[in-house]
């Protein structure tokens, strides 16, 4: 949400909004930071990387980022909070924030089911056989590795590896089924415009706590990527993103469509 949320409402309405008053740039507080080299601008890591905030500015262009300042970029939160205090601001030791914030209690279900006016049906779990193990609550209420919250009394701890919205099932299996080497990458965005090569390496994040690995990216028609990881990643989600970096440049990101493995002839949609 925070992606969607910086793409159509905090950047693309303010740079709208900026228009509109003429002004040249507009400024956040995320904690990224821009520079311009060789006629082009890079988006890269805050200086404090405990509260780096590239991962969800991946899909920013070479004109938002012309218009773009990030003045928090360069500092450490605690020094953001000491300025806060010089200033007498009210929200200086406001707590950071944990979850999204239209889901302040993190039922991120009923928000789904409020907003969409639709209830979700109950359904299978199924083990990677088929065999039917339970009835789940709605495949909304459940994430690609989790083990808790499950609602069954089974003789080993299973885990959600896969969601099914077709037929509404959710499959679950051991901690190892969890592991994949590759993953699928569709609708891919390039900060510089395109990609630096077709077959390269870098470092990719699959989710924003995620701590980057060394992955092998291959460049592929349509849109689409191959990432092939040097060590098997846990519980590469569809419908997440993958940012890829090249050190403290974010190099862009995309959504993920599907995991496999190098024993699999293609990782194809």
């Amino acid at each position: 949400p925070c992606i969607d949320c910086n793409r159509y409402m905090k950047f693309d309405k303010l740079y709208q909004r900026a228009e509109i008053l003429g002004c040249d740039h507009i400024a956040t507080g995320h904690y990224a930071r821009i520079t311009f080299e060789n006629g082009q601008y890079q988006l890269r890591k805050a200086l404090d990387e405990t509260k780096d905030q590239s991962y969800v500015l991946y899909d920013m262009t070479q004109q938002r980022l012309a218009r773009t300042l990030f003045p928090l970029g360069e500092l450490r939160k605690t020094e953001a909070r000491d300025l806060a205090r010089e200033a007498d601001f009210i929200n200086a030791d406001k707590p950071d924030s944990q979850d999204i914030c239209f889901v302040p209690d993190g039922d991120y279900a009923k928000i789904i089911e409020l907003r969409t006016g639709k209830k979700s049906e109950p359904g299978n779990f199924v083990d990677k056989s088929g065999s039917i193990l339970g009835r789940h609550n709605g495949i909304i209420r459940y994430t690609i590795g989790q083990h808790r919250g499950l609602g069954l009394s089974l003789s080993q701890k299973y885990y959600v590896c896969e969601i099914r919205p077709e037929d509404n099932t959710v499959v679950l299996g051991e901690s190892a089924d969890l592991f994949h080497r590759g993953v699928q990458v569709q609708d891919m965005h390039w900060i510089a415009g395109s990609a630096p090569e077709t077959v390269f390496r870098c470092k990719a994040k699959l989710r924003y706590r995620h701590p980057e690995q060394p992955v092998c990216v291959t460049v592929q028609e349509g849109g689409r990527v191959q990432l092939m990881f040097d060590e098997p990643q846990r519980a590469p989600t569809p419908g997440q993103y993958a940012v890829l970096y090249d050190g403290d440049i974010v190099l862009g990101g995309g959504v993920i469509a599907r995991a496999f493995d190098p024993d699999e002839k293609e990782g194809l949609l």
